[in-house]
């Protein structure tokens, strides 16, 4: 569940669209842009597009199964890991509005053995203030996120930590808080995690393709998810869906999560007082929700990342507009890929990114190391060779450092930026929008 606001030649799967997308020049020209990541092997994974009530755009690309030749449609199951907490959140702001649980109430009530439970309260939980060492993070969960493991040995796990800090001084994302508020729904309704989650949210919003996940099953429209070697996609290792629990084990589809949080926000789910609590950002956290700014637009939402799936879902309340993505074939920044789709559907300039790759010598590289100025930039670059990736390494004064994408010998691009640099006898030019920069190297 990570926190954060993708060699095989073969042909994406094309499931059925509404009307909308085929006549809208948007919708055809992210599928274009979705197309185009996906055959230059970037990207695998399923994407939705909401307005208001309607749906006009869903689309999935790749496949399920690799190996088998299963590929994935528009209802091809996801793991979506700490999307999972939104549903979380939403149960426990349910309990809440029926007086059964309060901002309040201890966690020493639940689990006295946590340390500092006695002036831990469920909002701290909520809102990542608890203090809480988060759990993914010891060396030693990679050890046994494959494992099955009771609530007693994940509880005992988490009481071992030493706290991060002092509860309500500051925040630090932690699923520690979010498996613990699971195991507190449980006792409180009497009922196992992904029951609460099947009644209260999933059939109230007659959500097709939602559920707690276990062993992944293509056969039942499940998907594995793939990192790429620089030539084939490869399976990765499965986690146990007791380790994940309601910090992260819920599967789903980008239409089921753009239909999930139009609800939430129509009032659907919980009451407008409890929203806009839930809303409330605290050292930059809402209550099971982060704000993601696009522009001038802030989108309210979460990501989630677990096994080598990638997701993210927003909200963007002005609008009435939600979108979706899960990715599970990852070989390229999904933030870009988001970027890329909400700059098409807002119909800001957006260039295609070049995703061909040309292979260059070391020692080529290593030769366009050193120190650049230019008499028409006040800003000095530095290029670098890293040689653990094989790749140049650009830094402005003052700015982080961006690697360097080889066209060719001497062409180098950072299409996020949309810099394209030419390198030549002791110095290069540099193209960015529209202007053209030499630099000579000290």
């Amino acid at each position: 569940m990570k926190k954060y606001i993708l060699t095989l030649l073969i042909v994406c799967s094309y499931t059925a669209t509404t009307t909308a997308q085929n006549i809208n020049p948007r919708l055809i020209k992210i599928d274009s842009l979705l197309s185009h990541f996906y055959k230059n092997d970037k990207f695998m994974g399923s994407v939705a597009i909401q307005e208001k009530d309607e749906v006009i755009f869903k689309k999935a690309y790749g496949y399920a199964d690799v190996k088998n030749g299963i590929e994935a449609n528009t209802e091809t199951q996801y793991k979506i890991g700490s999307i999972t907490k939104m549903f979380t959140a939403s149960i426990i702001f349910q309990l809440i509005e029926e007086r059964k649980l309060s901002f309040d109430t201890k966690l020493s009530e639940y689990f006295p053995e946590i340390k500092n439970a006695d002036s831990i309260t469920i909002k701290n939980m909520l809102n990542h203030t608890s203090g809480i060492f988060n759990y993914t993070n010891d060396g030693a969960f990679m050890a046994y996120l494959g494992s099955k493991m009771s609530h007693k040995e994940m509880v005992e796990q988490i009481a071992a930590f030493e706290p991060a800090f002092k509860p309500g001084t500051t925040a630090d994302y932690s699923n520690s808080n979010y498996l613990l508020l699971g195991y507190i729904i449980e006792q409180v309704t009497g009922k196992p995690y992904k029951d609460a989650v099947e009644k209260r949210i999933v059939k109230k919003l007659k959500l097709k393709n939602t559920d707690y996940f276990s062993k992944i099953n293509p056969q039942q429209n499940e998907a594995f998810s793939y990192g790429f070697d620089g030539t084939n996609w490869i399976q990765q290792e499965e986690w146990n869906e007791s380790v994940a629990g309601a910090a992260g084990a819920l599967q789903s589809t980008p239409e089921d999560l753009t239909k999930f949080i139009r609800a939430l926000f129509k009032g659907d789910i919980i009451k407008q007082k409890s929203l806009d609590e839930m809303l409330e950002m605290d050292f930059g956290y809402g209550k099971g929700i982060f704000i993601f700014p696009f522009g001038e637009r802030k989108f309210y939402g979460h990501n989630g990342g677990i096994e080598e799936f990638t997701s993210i879902l927003g909200y963007y309340p002005k609008e009435e507009f939600a979108i979706s993505l899960i990715i599970n074939g990852s070989n390229y920044d999904y933030n870009e890929i988001l970027i890329g789709i909400l700059s098409i559907y807002y119909k800001m300039p957006y260039k295609f990114p070049n995703l061909k790759t040309a292979n260059v010598a070391p020692e080529i590289l290593k030769g366009y190391e050193g120190l650049y100025s230019s008499p028409t930039i006040p800003l000095k670059i530095t290029i670098t060779y890293d040689t653990e990736s094989n790749k140049l390494m650009a830094q402005a004064t003052g700015q982080g450092a961006f690697p360097l994408n080889p066209v060719s010998d001497t062409e180098f691009t950072f299409d996020p930026a949309q810099i394209t640099i030419i390198f030549k006898e002791n110095g290069f030019t540099i193209k960015q929008g529209g202007m053209v920069n030499e630099f000579t190297r000290e």
